[in-house]
């Protein structure tokens, strides 16, 4: 039975294997003489191919890949692999059982031998099936590729006649540059042997060459006309030339004539050498001063003949000054010798300090032109105004000097009114010349820690705005200064300002003299009410001026009750500030006075408290804030055309009658036994009124009594 079952895989082996061996059948390997050959290490099986020459069957396995199907050859694959693990077991237990057979152990070994040779040929095979599919592969490509060349030579010479076509399209002739004469002219114009109507009239070709032969025409009749022109010119220039040859001559003989004549001219008032050395000298002012001395003395022989406009300075300098100074950089100077106060030259050679270099910069920069003008204006009352208009040439500003002489009352508080460094600051809203008016000054004048220019006024004035637009300049706003670069001096600016300006300053020095006097008043604690202005107050005023005296804006902004018109802009550090305190009995009210330097055309702003038992402000008494709305805001009633000058006054006069009506109508004003301490000396009316309980501050002149204003 042993037997049985051992025989029984063996049929079935020999069987799988002479079916394996069918698809080899016409691959050569069929009915060919096997020749097995025994080595000590290895065994290999030569097959021998009959009389087919290995070339042959090369060509044949050729075409033999390309016929067969690759999945079947994948399915013997499989098969011979698998018959060749059975015969290795077989093999294996045949040597496990000790019953070597040599017989069945050579037939094993011829029969793995087919099975080796069956992988072999299916090895080459589908290299050369792999072969053909990539040799097929790589000439697709290459047709591709061939195909994308001609394709890319297509797009090529398409791009280039378009190009051509484009260039073709936009040519263009030098005769349509020309502006040729309209048709109809041509043809009015035009002689016929030109124009040829019979001709032009239906070919535009020929219409176009007739109207270019008529321009060329007309341009050889015009390059006559300008050869006339330029030989008579010749012939002018001669004449001229031969009498300005004849004036030179006559310049030395009126210049003799006029020197005879001077004492003559100096007798009868009419200064022509002056005028003319003025003048000549004027050539050589910069634009923004020359606009200014044109329209002063235009000014000054039209309509005031009390100022008078005069040019100073050195000749001398004017014509050594370099033309390209304010063109040259402005941090050049350290290589430049420096002079001393002799005139001598320091070697250059010196080592310099940081602060030498720094002042020799900031003098380069605030430079001055040699000739000034100076304008003088006389304010009345032998009060004289000497103004000294310099131009700095690199920062391209006009700056003022003051030199004033006034005759005027003094006083301890308003000492600096009537100062040159005060007097005209805030002519216009805003404008007190600390900073430049040039926008494009930022960057050098930072550079050198220069912030204030009004530190240097001692030495070079003030740049106030008014000295610009009087000079012909007028600068944009600082987000415009790229477009203001090369600020040209105008006349129309300086004509339009130049009588306002001057009504101004003669305005400041009154209104200061007017203001001066009334501080020395108030500082001798009496109130000098304007004649046109006594029948707005009662006859009897019984509160008093205790003192008045001179704080300043940081005083001013530490009082609490200012804190509003402080938030509110209402007040400025440029502004004057002043302290006073009214009393009458045990009250005290003080007010906090801030004037404006364009005093009275900015009223004066005054801030109370009020001393009665406790302290009271505006914040906590409704009746003070009544007080300072009387005072504050009903200022025109305190003014006329002869006496706005006096409105400071006027409102402490108005302010000292508030306070008597403010402690004769408190509700309090009367002591724990006794009289009251504060009677009623003057009529009202009612002494409250409405929901908050009005008091009646307002005087009626016609009737003499207080009454609630509506």
């Amino acid at each position: 039975m042993s037997s049985t079952s051992k025989d029984a895989p063996d049929k079935k082996r020999k069987k799988t294997s002479k079916s394996d061996l069918s698809p080899l059948k016409g691959s050569g390997l069929d009915g060919k003489k096997i020749k097995l050959e025994t080595h000590r290490d290895s065994r290999t099986i030569v097959v021998a191919h009959g009389t087919k020459s290995p070339r042959q069957l090369f060509y044949q396995e050729d075409e033999e890949s390309m016929k067969r199907d690759a999945k079947q050859d994948m399915e013997l694959y499989k098969a011979a692999c698998e018959e060749i693990q059975l015969m290795m077991l077989k093999v294996k237990k045949m040597k496990d059982s000790d019953s070597s057979d040599t017989a069945v152990l050579d037939e094993c070994r011829i029969h793995g031998s087919l099975q080796f040779a069956t992988l072999k040929k299916l090895n080459r095979l589908a290299h050369m099936r792999c072969k053909k599919v990539r040799d097929s592969t790589h000439e697709a490509k290459q047709k591709i590729d061939q195909y994308n060349l001609q394709l890319q030579n297509l797009l090529y010479e398409t791009t280039h006649l378009q190009k051509e076509i484009t260039k073709c399209l936009e040519f263009t002739s030098k005769d349509e540059d020309i502006e040729l004469v309209d048709v109809e002219e041509f043809y009015k114009e035009a002689p016929p042997e030109i124009s040829k109507i019979e001709k032009t009239e239906g070919d535009e070709h020929e219409l176009r060459l007739a109207r270019l032969d008529w321009e060329l025409e007309q341009r050889k009749q015009l390059a006559k006309k300008l050869k006339d022109a330029l030989s008579s010119k010749e012939g002018l220039s001669k004449n001229i030339a031969t009498k300005k040859e004849n004036l030179d001559s006559l310049q030395p003989k009126l210049n003799a004539i006029l020197k005879e004549t001077k004492p003559i001219q100096e007798e009868l008032g009419m200064p022509f050498d002056e005028v003319r050395q003025q003048h000549k000298m004027a050539r050589f002012l910069p634009r923004p001063l020359y606009v200014l001395y044109m329209q002063a003395s235009a000014y000054h022989e039209a309509c005031d003949k009390a100022m008078s406009v005069t040019i100073n300075g050195e000749m001398e300098e004017v014509k050594s000054l370099e033309p390209d100074y304010a063109a040259k950089l402005l941090f050049d100077s350290d290589s430049e010798p420096e002079e001393q106060e002799d005139g001598k030259k320091v070697s250059k050679h010196r080592r310099k300090t940081a602060g030498d270099k720094l002042d020799l910069k900031r003098k380069k920069l605030l430079r001055q032109h040699p000739l000034t003008v100076d304008i003088s204006i006389n304010c009345g009352d032998s009060n004289v105004l000497e103004l000294n208009f310099c131009y700095l040439m690199l920062l391209e500003v006009v700056t003022v000097k003051l030199k004033a002489n006034i005759n005027a009352t003094t006083s301890i508080s308003g000492g600096d009114l009537l100062s040159e460094d005060m007097l005209l600051n805030c002519l216009y809203p805003g404008d007190d010349g600390k900073t430049s008016p040039n926008p494009t000054n930022g960057y050098p004048l930072n550079k050198l820690g220069i912030t204030r220019l009004d530190n240097f006024s001692g030495t070079i004035g003030k740049p106030y705005m008014w000295a610009q637009w009087l000079s012909g300049l007028e600068f944009l706003e600082s987000e415009d200064a790229e477009f203001n670069v090369n600020q040209q001096a105008s006349n129309s600016v300086s004509s339009s300002r130049m009588e306002e300006t001057l009504l101004k300053i003669r305005r400041r020095v009154n209104s200061r003299i007017a203001l001066q006097k009334q501080l020395a008043s108030l500082e001798r604690c009496s109130v000098n009410v304007s004649p046109e202005h006594l029948e707005l107050f009662p006859h009897k005023v019984l509160s008093k001026i205790s003192s008045w005296k001179r704080t300043t804006y940081e005083d001013f902004v530490s009082v609490p009750y200012t804190e509003e018109m402080t938030e509110e802009g209402l007040v400025q550090e440029s502004d004057m500030f002043f302290t006073t305190v009214l009393e009458r009995g045990s009250a005290k009210l003080i007010a906090q006075v801030v004037i404006s330097p364009d005093y009275p055309n900015q009223p004066p702003l005054l801030a109370t408290q009020v001393h009665y038992g406790t302290k009271r402000t505006a914040f906590s008494d409704e009746s003070i804030k009544e007080i300072e709305a009387e005072v504050n805001l009903h200022f025109e009633e305190l003014t006329s055309q002869k006496s706005c000058d006096q409105l400071l006054s006027n409102q402490m006069q108005r302010l000292l009658m508030c306070f008597d009506v403010y402690l004769e109508t408190e509700e309090n004003n009367a002591a724990v036994s006794g009289p009251k301490e504060f009677p009623k000396e003057n009529i009202y009316q009612r002494t409250c009124r409405g929901r908050n309980r009005g008091r009646p501050y307002f005087y009626n002149k016609l009737r003499g009594y207080f009454i609630q204003r509506h």
